[in-house]
């Protein structure tokens, strides 16, 4: 059986870790350049898109799709542009029905079990994370994705802007990752990686990565990045050679996954929330 990962309560920050052995990457969150806060408009005008996602209704990518669309409209007027500028969400409408005014931002963790997508719906019939949530939740996004076959943490918000500002690399959020790995491969090899990589004409950025315990030819490795491209994490390491059995999101900005059972739910802390808002300058 794989080690545990620590046991703490999701939903909780983490503290600081105390690492087996030093890490280049110690202290450098807090040398990285914080996020800047947006200027607001002095007449209080904001763009459709951005109050949408705000209102939960879905990420700005997926709201600037919806108006191209024709599925958004104003006072029965189909938008043609998500630059509109608006001082409220009064009289806008979504396949025919009001948007209702941003709920308070609100933030879950998931674990995620291995076999279900990331996704509302898959019309090949797979389980998605959906239909692992309880009842009763308020309608919510993905912070990112999971692969198919990925568990672990994964963050759930009804705050479009939220979820944009976390998936971004700019913002420098860090996200961890514990791999089952089958092959031979080195520490010196894993340090490497903190000076980037390219493989098949995708770069890759820093990536601080530690053999966490070996036997045999069957590694544990922990690996921690800022851009979460898809599949990174397993195409790194097959890259090194390497055959990934099994693959953990632990730790996504301050949340952990702690020992949470796997499909368990908690919400983050309201002044939890608040901090990481104030980081990402959406205060």
């Amino acid at each position: 059986m794989p080690p545990r990962p620590p046991s703490r309560p999701p939903g909780r920050t983490a503290e600081r870790p105390t690492p087996r052995r030093p890490v280049r990457n110690n202290g450098r969150s807090a040398t990285r350049s914080q996020p800047q806060k947006h200027e607001e408009r002095s007449d209080g005008l904001q763009r459709i898109a951005k109050l949408l996602a705000r209102a939960g209704v879905a990420s700005r990518r997926e709201i600037e799709r919806m108006i191209a669309d024709g599925r958004v409209a104003l006072n029965g007027t189909k938008l043609d542009t998500p630059a509109t500028l608006l001082a409220s969400l009064n009289g806008v409408t979504v396949d025919g029905k009001p948007v209702a005014a941003p709920d308070q931002t609100r933030l879950f963790l998931f674990h995620k079990p291995s076999g279900v997508l990331t996704a509302e719906r898959d019309f090949s019939g797979r389980p998605t994370i959906y239909s692992r949530l309880p009842e009763g939740l308020p309608r919510l996004m993905p912070v990112g994705r999971l692969d198919l076959n990925t568990e672990g943490l994964l963050l759930l918000t009804n705050d479009g802007a939220l979820k944009r500002a976390l998936e971004l690399p700019s913002s420098g959020i860090e996200r961890t990752y514990r791999a089952r790995a089958f092959g031979p491969v080195s520490q010196a090899q894993l340090e490497e990686l903190a000076e980037g990589v390219t493989i098949e004409g995708i770069r890759y950025g820093r990536i601080d990565a530690n053999l966490e315990r070996s036997a045999g030819r069957n590694k544990w490795i922990e690996m921690t990045l800022t851009e979460g491209k898809n599949r990174e994490v397993r195409r790194v390491l097959e890259y090194l050679g390497l055959q990934v059995s099994r693959l953990i999101r632990t730790k996504y900005g301050p949340f952990v996954l702690g020992g949470a059972p796997v499909a368990a739910v908690e919400e983050a802390r309201a002044r939890e929330v608040i901090a990481l808002k104030r980081r990402l300058g959406l205060d």
